[in-house]
């Protein structure tokens, strides 16, 4: 089972870094398979498709889905994007009986071995302040900080994406 999740995670590295750049995401250096199936085995954090909501300014999210290769919960406690100066971990919860966006106190926990979904409507990475308009295809860097951990880099995908009608403009509480 441990080889069946280390190629898929490779696959899923070779299919990140293959993919064309923008502006947005300057492209490292060709990576090999045998490098890629290497980080891929040792990376404690992983994330599976991401992207990130296209928008000309202001505000949007970013989703995926984290994937804990370790035997210990892992929390990512922060995150950076060249896109925003203001980033944050947020969550969807019921407040007076209304949905509301709010920050996540204590971060996004992923439990051991196992994966903590980000999607609209529920927990997501918030970009605010955003100047330069993401279309779909755009490719945005992100790093996100893990508690008594490595960061976890990754690049993801502008994405049109009218779902919920999710508000992600100033008043979002």
């Amino acid at each position: 089972m441990y080889v069946r999740h280390a190629l898929v995670l490779a696959s899923a590295v070779v299919t990140l870094t293959a993919c064309g750049g923008s502006a947005a995401s300057p492209e490292p250096a060709a990576t090999t398979s045998a490098t890629a199936s290497a980080a891929a085995t040792t990376a404690a954090l992983t994330i599976t498709d991401p992207w990130v909501k296209t928008t000309k300014e202001g505000m949007t999210a970013a989703f995926g889905t984290l994937v804990n290769n370790t035997g210990a919960p892992v929390t990512i406690t922060s995150g950076t994007s060249p896109l925003s100066p203001v980033i944050e971990l947020h969550e969807v919860v019921e407040d007076g009986g209304k949905m509301v966006m709010r920050p996540k106190e204590g971060g996004f926990v992923v439990p051991a071995r196992g994966t903590h979904e980000l999607q609209p409507g529920g927990d997501h990475i918030m970009l605010m302040g955003v100047t330069e308009e993401v279309k779909p295809g755009a490719r945005i860097a992100f790093t996100l900080q893990v508690k008594d951990g490595e960061p976890l880099q990754f690049t993801a995908i502008g994405k049109d994406f009218a779902g919920g009608e999710e508000d992600y403009q100033p008043g979002h509480k």
